[in-house]
C-alpha cells in the first residue's frame, strides 16, 4: 500500500491523523453558487486558511486549482448529477481514476445515495472505482448518504453508521457522512467503521456557532476530520473560516478559540 500511503499524507496531517478537506463540486449539482463563480479567488483564500485538501471536478482542476502561492492535496470528484434531473439523488461516474492521476490528483471520491431508486447502480460504482483505486494505489474517499423515498430520516445514526460501514466494507480509505447530532450517537458511526470518519457540512447554517458546535462533537466522538463545503467556502472569509476548523480539527481550538480567529478578521476590516 505505498502508493496509497504517500498520497494519503498529502490530504491527512502527519501529527494530528486528522485531515480539512474542502469541497467544491457544487458547479455540477446546483450551478455557480455564491463563493464558486470566481473559483481561483475561493480557491486561495480556503488554501490560505490551512486546508489540507480541496475537492472538484475535473474541469475545474485544469483552470490552475495550484495556482494560489501554496501546496494543497487534491481530490477529484469522480460523481456527478444535478438538481434539474428527474432524480437529483442519482449519480453517475464522470471520471475515471486514470483521469484523475493525470490531472495529478492525491485522491478521488464518490458519492453514493444509499436508499436512492439508483442505489444499486450507485453500489455498482463504488465496487469498480474501489477496485481501480487499489490498482492505480489512489486513495479512495466514499460519500455515503442515505437518501430516497424509504429514508425517513438521513441523520438517523442507524442510517449513518450503516451507510459509513457500506463505504469501508466496499474500500473506501476515508468515508464522508453527515453529523448525527450527539457525541454519543456519532460515536457509534465511528465505532463501526474501521476506516477514518468525515463529517460533511451540509447546508448553509445559520451560524458559525453552529458550525463550531457540529465539528466539536464530532471530533469528541472521534472523527479524523471534516469535509466542510458551503459553510467554509461561503464564508464572508473563507480564509479564516477555513484557519477556524483547522484549529479545531489539528490543535484541539475550543468553539470560544475559533469564535476568536474569525472576529480577529472582523476587526482587521
Amino acid at each position: 500500500m505505498i502508493g496509497k500511503e504517500i498520497r494519503l499524507e498529502r490530504i491527512i496531517d502527519r501529527n494530528s491523523g486528522k485531515t480539512v478537506i474542502i469541497p467544491m463540486d457544487h458547479g455540477v449539482t446546483v450551478g455557480p453558487v455564491e463563493g464558486l463563480a470566481d473559483m481561483r479567488t475561493t480557491i486561495s483564500k480556503v488554501v490560505a486558511g490551512g486546508a489540507n485538501a480541496i475537492l472538484m471536478h475535473k474541469g475545474i482542476v485544469r483552470t490552475g486549482h495550484r495556482g494560489t502561492g501554496k501546496d494543497v492535496g487534491l481530490i477529484i470528484h469522480l460523481s456527478g448529477g444535478t438538481s434539474l434531473s428527474p432524480d437529483p439523488n442519482a449519480k453517475e461516474l464522470v471520471c475515471t481514476v486514470e483521469e484523475a492521476i493525470k490531472l495529478g490528483a492525491d485522491a478521488v471520491s464518490i458519492h453514493i445515495n444509499l436508499g436512492a431508486e439508483t442505489d444499486k447502480e450507485m453500489l455498482s460504482q463504488l465496487g469498480y472505482v474501489s477496485e481501480q483505486c487499489l490498482e492505480w494505489q489512489m486513495p479512495l474517499i466514499a460519500m455515503m448518504y442515505t437518501r430516497g423515498a424509504k429514508i425517513e430520516n438521513e441523520y438517523d445514526v442507524a442510517n449513518v453508521k450503516h451507510a459509513a460501514r457500506v463505504g469501508a466494507e466496499l474500500g473506501a480509505d476515508i468515508v464522508k457522512v453527515v453529523y448525527t447530532g450527539s457525541v454519543e450517537s456519532f460515536n457509534q458511526v465511528v465505532q463501526g467503521c474501521p476506516v477514518p470518519v468525515v463529517i460533511a457540512g451540509g447546508e448553509k447554517m445559520d451560524s458559525d456557532e453552529d458550525i463550531f458546535k457540529m465539528v466539536e462533537g464530532a471530533l469528541a466522538a472521534g472523527a479524523a476530520g471534516v469535509s466542510i463545503g458551503r459553510n467554509a467556502f461561503q464564508h464572508k472569509t473563507p480564509d479564516k473560516m477555513v484557519e477556524a476548523l483547522s484549529k479545531m480539527v489539528h490543535k484541539g481550538a475550543s468553539i470560544e478559540e475559533a469564535i476568536v480567529i474569525l472576529r480577529s478578521s472582523q476587526k482587521k476590516v
